[in-house]
C-alpha cells in the first residue's frame, strides 16, 4: 500500500539553537531533524514522473528515490542511494544551496514550500554516521595511479569516484588538515569539522592516501608527480585562495585582514580560543566592519560577533542584491549583525599606532543594470561619512594561486587566472585535468563536486582508451558549440531547408460555435516531410564508450 502523501503547504521548520545563545558560541546552529521530522517531510514529496529536482543537482542525486526509502524507514538505504553520486551527503546536506539548486525544481514549491531536500538529506548521512558499523567495501585495483591536487570538494569527489573504479589515488593538501575549503573557510557553527573529518576518512577506508603539508609547485612539482613518482594523470582541485582587496587608502593597517586569513585563523588555527598558539586581535568590545556581501562575508561577522564584537556589514547595494544564501543572512540578523547596505568604503583611517580607527564610506544608489544584471551602484556625490571601527575584514572575493601554474609548463590560465579546461575538465596540459575554484573561479561547493565528478569520469575513460569519451550529462547543443561544427560537417543524406509545416485547424469562424477539436494535426505526408528536417545532430559526434555492447551503436548504450 502506497504510503499517504503529506500535502502541507509549508516544510518542516529546523531545529536550531536560540540566537541570543549561538551568537556567543562556535556550536553547531542548526540541529537537525528529527526521527519524526524527517518522515514528516519526506511524506510531502509526490515522486514526481520527471523528477525536475534531479535535473536541478549537479550532481544527479537521485533525490525521489531517496526520500522514499526515509518513508520506508530504510536510512541506510537512503544514504547508499545518494552516495552513488555524492562523496560528501553530510557536508552537502549542510552547506548545499539547495533552494537554488534542487528545491527550486521541486513542483511543492509551486505552491508552499519545496521539500526540504537538503535537510533530509543531512538527516540520512547523520543517521549514518551514527550508526553503521560496516567497513567501506575497497574496490579490486585496476594497476592505475592518480594524483589529486587539494582536498577540497572537487578534490576529494575526484578522489572517491576514481577510487570506486579501483584507481591508486593520493590526495596532496598544502595544510595540516584534509578538506581545503571545508574546514579552513566554514565556520564550526555552519559545518563541524568532524563531519569533514568522518568524511575523509571515508575515503582513506576506500583506500585513498591523503598527504598533507605538500604544497605543489613547491614542496614537488606536477612534472616530478608523473616523471618521478608514476602517476598517470593528475587533477587540480587547489582552489581559489588568493583574496583580493579594494586598492584603497589605510588597507595596509593594523586590523585589516582579508577574510581568507581572518575565517583561516579562527576555523583552522582556533584563534578564538584563550589558550592559541595563533590568537587573532581581541574583539571584545569592539566595532568590526565586513566588506562583502556574499557567504564569506556573512561567516565572518558571524564570527566577529561571536569573538564579542558589534559587527556591521557595508555592501555596496541594497539587501535585495546581497549574494550570500537567504538562510545565511537571516541568521547573521537573528544574531545582531547590523547592515549597513547601500554603502562603499573609499578609505580606512588610522591612528598613530597605525591601528585602524575609523572607515571612511560613501552612500550608494542603484543605477542601470550591468554586465552581471544586477542594478550597478552609483556615488552619491559628497555623501561621505566617517564609520567607527576596530578593524575591517574585506570579503570581496578570490582568484586561484599562480603557483602551480608558473611552475608546469603547458598548463594556460585565462585572464583571471583560472586553469584553462574543456568539457572534460581537461587542461592544455596532457593528462592534468582540472576542476572547481581553481579553473572556474569561487563557485559553490556542489559545482565543485560535479567538476570533481567530471573529472574523475574523463580521467577513467582517458587511462582506459587514450581519449576522454563522450559525457551524457552534457548537452549536444553545448557539444555542438565548443566543437565548432555548425557548417562544417556534411550530413549523410539531404537535408530540407524550410520553414516547418503547417498544422491544420479549424478556422477561427468554424471553432467559436462548437466544441470539437481545433488542431487537426499532421498528415502523413507532411509528417514525413518534418522530419526530414531534422539534422540528427548527434551524427556529428564519434561516440566512444568503454565496453561497447556487440550489435548496438554507442548511442543505443546510452
Amino acid at each position: 500500500m502506497a504510503a499517504k502523501i503529506n500535502m502541507r503547504l509549508d516544510k518542516n521548520e529546523m531545529p536550531s539553537q536560540d540566537p541570543n545563545v549561538r551568537n556567543k558560541n562556535f556550536l553547531e546552529v542548526a540541529l537537525g531533524y528529527t526521527e519524526e521530522q524527517a518522515l514528516d517531510e519526506a511524506a510531502r514529496c509526490l515522486n514526481c514522473k520527471n523528477h525536475p529536482c534531479v535535473d536541478g543537482c549537479p550532481v544527479n542525486v537521485r533525490i525521489p528515490e531517496f526520500i522514499q526509502k526515509i518513508v520506508e524507514k530504510d536510512y541506510e538505504g537512503a544514504y547508499q542511494v545518494i552516495h552513488q553520486t555524492s562523496s560528501l551527503p553530510a557536508v552537502c546536506g549542510r552547506v548545499c544551496p539547495q533552494e537554488s539548486q534542487c528545491e527550486m525544481h521541486c513542483v511543492r514549491g509551486k505552491k508552499g514550500d519545496p521539500v526540504g531536500i537538503g535537510r533530509l538529506e543531512r538527516f540520512v548521512a547523520d543517521w549514518h554516521n551514527a550508526h553503521s558499523t560496516e567497513a567501506a567495501a575497497v574496490p579490486a585495483p585496476n594497476g592505475h595511479k592518480v594524483a589529486v591536487i587539494g582536498s577540497g570538494p572537487a578534490g576529494l569527489t575526484c578522489a572517491g569516484d576514481l577510487a570506486k573504479k579501483g584507481y591508486e589515488v593520493t590526495v596532496f593538501e598544502a595544510l595540516h588538515l584534509a578538506g581545503g575549503v571545508l574546514v579552513y573557510g566554514i565556520p564550526e557553527f555552519r559545518l563541524p569539522k568532524a563531519i569533514v573529518q568522518k568524511e575523509v576518512d571515508g575515503l582513506k577506508a576506500m583506500g585513498v592516501k591523503v598527504e598533507t603539508n605538500t604544497v605543489v609547485g613547491r614542496t614537488i612539482t606536477i612534472d616530478e608527480l608523473m616523471e618521478e613518482y608514476g602517476f598517470e594523470a593528475v587533477f587540480i582541485g587547489s582552489g581559489a585562495g588568493l583574496p583580493m582587496f579594494m586598492n584603497i587608502p589605510g588597507e595596509n593597517l593594523k586590523g585589516v585582514y582579508s577574510a581568507n586569513e581572518f575565517l583561516t585563523r579562527i576555523n583552522l588555527m582556533k584563534a578564538y580560543r584563550e589558550d592559541s598558539d595563533t590568537p587573532i586581535m581581541d574583539l571584545k568590545g569592539k566595532t568590526v566592519a565586513v566588506v562583502g556581501g556574499g557567504n564569506v562575508a556573512m561567516d565572518a561577522a558571524r564570527c566577529s560577533k561571536r569573538l564579542g564584537a558589534e559587527v556591521y556589514v557595508v555592501y555596496r547595494r541594497g539587501m535585495e542584491e546581497l549574494p550570500a544564501r537567504h538562510e545565511e543572512v537571516e541568521h547573521a540578523i537573528e544574531e545582531g549583525v547590523i547592515f549597513k547596505t547601500l554603502n562603499n568604503p573609499v578609505q580606512i583611517n588610522g591612528d598613530e599606532q597605525d591601528c585602524v580607527k575609523s572607515m571612511t564610506c560613501i552612500e550608494m544608489e542603484l543605477g542601470e543594470p550591468d554586465a552581471s544584471g544586477r542594478r550597478r551602484p552609483v556615488e552619491k556625490k559628497g555623501s561621505e561619512f566617517d564609520l567607527p571601527v576596530d578593524a575591517v575584514i574585506m570579503s570581496l572575493g578570490t582568484s586561484p594561486n599562480p603557483l602551480i601554474k608558473s611552475t608546469t609548463k603547458g598548463l594556460e590560465v585565462n585572464k583571471k587566472g583560472g586553469i584553462i579546461v574543456d568539457e572534460n575538465e581537461m587542461s592544455t596540459r596532457e593528462n592534468v585535468f582540472a576542476g572547481g575554484d581553481a579553473s572556474s573561479g569561487p563557485t559553490s561547493l556542489i559545482w565543485g563536486m560535479a567538476q570533481g565528478q567530471n573529472a574523475a569520469m574523463a580521467i577513467h575513460e582517458y587511462l582506459m582508451t587514450d581519449a576522454p569519451g563522450f559525457n551524457p550529462r552534457l548537452r549536444f547543443a553545448d557539444l555542438i558549440r565548443k566543437a565548432d561544427l555548425l557548417g562544417k560537417c556534411v550530413p549523410d543524406r539531404p537535408v530540407v531547408f524550410r520553414p516547418r509545416r503547417e498544422i491544420g485547424m479549424l478556422s477561427a469562424a468554424e471553432r467559436v460555435g462548437n466544441w470539437e477539436e481545433v488542431e487537426h494535426g499532421l498528415t502523413e505526408s507532411d509528417a514525413r516531410e518534418e522530419a526530414k528536417r531534422c539534422l540528427r545532430c548527434y551524427r556529428l559526434f564519434g561516440v566512444k564508450t568503454l565496453f561497447p555492447i556487440p550489435g548496438k551503436s554507442a548511442m543505443d548504450e546510452l
